[in-house]
C-alpha cells in the first residue's frame, strides 16, 4: 500500500526550549531546499515532528542528507477512528513476510479516547484475528508503529536513519580550508552536521603543478553538495607566495609560514563572506605543522576562531567517516598539492613565534595577501 506521508523526527532540536520553533522552521526550510518540489505537496511542522505530504516516491534519497533529521518514516495516514486504524494496520502488514509482530503507539493527542497501551492491545488483537499472526513483544519479526498526533493518525513499519545533528545554517557560517586529501572533507561534514554552513577555500600551485588537485576538490565539493546544495568554492593561487617564502626565509620554517599565509587569506575570505570562523582538518601530531606548538604559532597570524573537529581523531576513524560520506576514493587519488612543493627535509616541529615573526619581516605580507585575493577564482 502506498504511503502518503513522510514523517521526519529529530533529537537535538527537541532540547532547544524557547528556540525550538526557530530550529524546526530552519529544518522545514532545508527540506524544501534539498527535496525537489516534484516529490511533495507540502512540508510543515506539527507537534514534535515535520510531516511531508507525498506527491510521488523519491524524496527518501534526499532526506537521508538533511542534517537535523534523526530518522524519517514512510507512513500511511488515516482518520483517528479506531476501527479505521485497525483496518489500516492490517493493510500495511498483510503483504509483509512475518510470523510475529507487535504494535507500538505514540499518542501525542492526550484527549484521545484510549491511551497508548490500550491502542496497542486493540489493534494487536484485530491483526491476530484477521491475519492469524502471533504477538511477540520482545523480538518480533515486524513492528507496526502508530502515531496519534493533532488531527492525524499515522501508521508505518520501517524507520530510515537520517544524518542527525542540527539543521544547516542554524549554527552560522564558516570558511573551510579544503585540500584534495582525506581529512578536510571529513572535517567539513562534521561541522556541517553541527548546523554550520560552509564556504570552501582551496590553495593551489597551478600551473607549476597539474590540475589534478583542482579537479579533485571540485568532485569532493560535488559530493558535499548532497548535504549543502549551495556551496561556494574559492580557488586561491599560492605559487607566488611559496616562491617568496622559499627564497627569503629559513627552510625549516617554510611549512609554518605557508600555513600562516593560508590562514590570513582565509580570514580575508571569511570577512568577505561574513563568516565567523575557519575550519581545518588538522589532527594533533599527524604532520609537522600539527604539533601543539606549531598550531599555536599558526593561530597567532589571525584573530578569528579556527574549528578543528578532527583534532583528537586517529586516521582510521577519519578514513571510516570519509568512506561513509563518499569522499575517500576521490581523496586517495594521486595528486600534488601546493604544500608538497618545496618541503624542507627537516621542518620545525616546535616553531618559535619570535623566529617566525623575524622571518616574516622579509615578506610583504599585505601585498601577497592582496594579490592572492585579487587572483582568486570563485565557483558556485
Amino acid at each position: 500500500m502506498d504511503k502518503d506521508y513522510l514523517i521526519c523526527h529529530y533529537h537535538e532540536i527537541a532540547l532547544k526550549g524557547n528556540n525550538r520553533k526557530w530550529f524546526e522552521e530552519k529544518l522545514v526550510e532545508n527540506i524544501k531546499k534539498t527535496v525537489p518540489s516534484c516529490f511533495y505537496e507540502s512540508v510543515k511542522r506539527i507537534s514534535g515532528r515535520i510531516i511531508i505530504k507525498v506527491k510521488k516516491r523519491g524524496a527518501e534519497d534526499f532526506l537521508k542528507n538533511v542534517f537535523g533529521i534523526a530518522y524519517f518514516v514512510p507512513a500511511l495516514s488515516c482518520s483517528q477512528e479506531l476501527s479505521i486504524i485497525e483496518k489500516k494496520a492490517c493493510a500495511i502488514l498483510e503483504n509483509k513476510k512475518f510470523k510475529t509482530f507487535r504494535v507500538m503507539t505514540k499518542r501525542s493527542k492526550k484527549d484521545f479516547a484510549l491511551n497508548s497501551q490500550e491502542i496497542n492491545d486493540r489493534v494487536g488483537a484485530y491483526v491476530v484475528k484477521k491475519l492469524k499472526k502471533k504477538v511477540d513483544l520482545k523480538k518480533p519479526d515486524i513492528t507496526c508503529f502508530i502515531e496519534i498526533v493533532e488531527k492525524y493518525a499515522f501508521l508505518y513499519t520501517e524507520r530510515i536513519k537520517g544524518p542527525g545533528g542540527l539543521p544547516l545554517s542554524s549554527g552560522g557560517k564558516a570558511v573551510c580550508l579544503l585540500s584534495g586529501g582525506i581529512d578536510s572533507p571529513v572535517a567539513a561534514f562534521k561541522i556541517m552536521k553541527r548546523g554550520v554552513r560552509l564556504v570552501f577555500v582551496h590553495f593551489h600551485a597551478y600551473p607549476y603543478t597539474g590540475k589534478a588537485s583542482l579537479e579533485k576538490v571540485k568532485r569532493i565539493v560535488d559530493i558535499i553538495k548532497k548535504y549543502q546544495k549551495e556551496s561556494r568554492l574559492y580557488f586561491i593561487p599560492f605559487a607566488e607566495i611559496q616562491k617568496e617564502i622559499l627564497t627569503k626565509t629559513p627552510g625549516s620554517l617554510r611549512v609554518i609560514l605557508y600555513r600562516r599565509m593560508m590562514m590570513r587569506i582565509s580570514q580575508e575570505i571569511a570577512g568577505a563572506e561574513k563568516a565567523k570562523a575557519l575550519v581545518t582538518g588538522e589532527s594533533i601530531g599527524q604532520v609537522a605543522s600539527q604539533t601543539l606548538e606549531n598550531i599555536g604559532v599558526i593561530m597567532q597570524a589571525i584573530n578569528i576562531p579556527v574549528l578543528r573537529p578532527l583534532i583528537g581523531e586517529n586516521k582510521e576513524e577519519i578514513i571510516s567517516l570519509a568512506e561513509s560520506i563518499g569522499t575517500f576514493k576521490i581523496s586517495i587519488e594521486p595528486y600534488q598539492d601546493c604544500c608538497s612543493r618545496f618541503l624542507p627535509r627537516h621542518p620545525a616541529t616546535k616553531a618559535d613565534l619570535r623566529a617566525i615573526e623575524r622571518a616574516e619581516k622579509k615578506l610583504d605580507i599585505n601585498k601577497l595577501v592582496e594579490r592572492a585575493m585579487a587572483r582568486a577564482e570563485l565557483r558556485g
